[in-house]
């Protein structure tokens, strides 16, 4: 909540360097007392060896005040039988708790999990970025951790880790306005598809640098959220929206300091084909429906109304065009044909002029349609004859 949280790449809390240590502090509170245990512990690792605890433990961030290893140890347990990530042989011999041990920091706002296994401890990795007593977790392996993979490759349904890796897939976001937050960022992406992993970077006082990182769960969809992002104008911003990869290569030889993702400090606007810069008569509206709220005839028809209604405000609109999803016999959205239909989720106004479209853009951009954080650019005329 504080920004405190040291971003990835960065050195983190320092953690116990020794197996010696480690097992002096095993079972240890806070406040020095002993912590509830969890199962059974099996330590009988000879000293200075660290790696196979090590791999059995997990750094937890964000942790409140109310959090304690009772109330962690229990939601971690009951997460791990909901994703079935419970080893079934363990489970025979030590009572269905895969979470041994529980020591928490309150001062600092963390936790450490020691499971009974490697494998189970690598399963929970998945649960970065969970919400717990209404705060989004941080999971890490400790600094001293010797594996070489940091995040399991599960994916928890409805969980956006916090760690974005760096993978092809990568997607850097800049340009983002400071008065965006981290979950109207994940809305707009989430109009493309679900996210896997999403990291808003910001300064030490917690206030957004600007950029972020993401990654979709499905990679297939990444370059059309490129194309779809790339160049839109927020304000009197315009984001910048690519594989991270991309623009690491880009800028490997331009010279100067290389910031996160390959990006110098001003990163200028790279506008693809699917957003323009350049002021026109038609601006297109991101995340204002979605396909599923098109197919009744009698809703199509309330939206454009609503939609024309509100966007006429600022000049005579010529034509407004909203794709609609191809529906099946039974009346509902036939999900597959849909596929096929361009431009399908996004709303695309024709104006008398492009001073009555800048209007429309200057008032309408960041505001709420239907619950939904409404993202405008400007987009070639020709869109409408499509």
């Amino acid at each position: 909540m504080t920004g405190r949280f040291n971003l990835p790449g960065q050195n983190r809390p320092s953690f116990p360097p020794n197996y010696a240590y480690a097992q002096a502090m095993a079972g240890m509170g806070p406040d020095g007392q002993p912590a509830i245990q969890y199962g059974t512990m099996e330590d009988n690792l000879p000293p200075g060896i660290t790696a196979a605890r090590q791999a059995r433990r997990l750094y937890v961030g964000s942790i409140t005040l109310e959090g304690n290893e009772e109330n962690i140890a229990a939601f971690f347990n009951e997460k791990m039988k909901e994703q079935n990530f419970i080893q079934e042989d363990k489970a025979e011999v030590q009572n269905d708790q895969p979470v041994l041990s529980v020591q928490v920091n309150h001062e600092k706002s963390y936790a450490f999990l020691e499971f009974r296994s490697p494998e189970e401890a690598s399963s929970a990795m998945s649960f970065d970025g969970i919400m717990f007593q209404g705060q989004v977790l941080k999971i890490r392996r400790p600094k001293d951790y010797l594996g070489t993979e940091f995040m399991s490759a599960m994916h928890v349904p409805g969980v956006v880790s916090t760690n974005v890796p760096d993978t092809p897939h990568k997607v850097f976001i800049g340009g983002l306005p400071s008065y965006l937050t981290e979950d109207q960022v994940i809305e707009l992406l989430k109009s493309f598809g679900e996210v896997r992993a999403f990291n808003l970077v910001k300064e030490a006082n917690g206030a957004s640098k600007g950029f972020a990182f993401c990654e979709f769960l499905d990679p297939e969809i990444t370059d059309t959220a490129c194309e779809g992002l790339n160049g839109m104008e927020l304000g009197d911003r315009y984001l910048v929206v690519q594989r991270a990869s991309i623009g690491q290569q880009g800028r490997s030889n331009a010279g100067g300091m290389v910031g996160p993702g390959g990006f110098s400090g001003s990163v200028p606007a790279v506008i693809s084909a699917g957003a323009e810069s350049i002021p026109t008569r038609v601006i297109q509206l991101l995340n204002m429906v979605q396909p599923e709220e098109l197919v009744d005839d009698l809703d199509y028809e309330e939206i454009q109304e609503d939609i024309k209604e509100e966007l006429s405000k600022y000049g005579e609109i010529l034509e407004l065009k909203i794709p609609r999803p191809i529906k099946t016999d039974a009346g509902r959205m036939d999900t597959r044909a849909s596929e096929g239909v361009a431009n399908l989720g996004k709303v695309f106004v024709l104006y008398d002029s492009t001073t009555s479209a800048k209007k429309a853009m200057d008032a309408v951009a960041g505001r709420q349609f239907g619950g939904r954080m409404v993202i405008v650019a400007y987009c070639q005329e020709d869109i409408m004859i499509a």
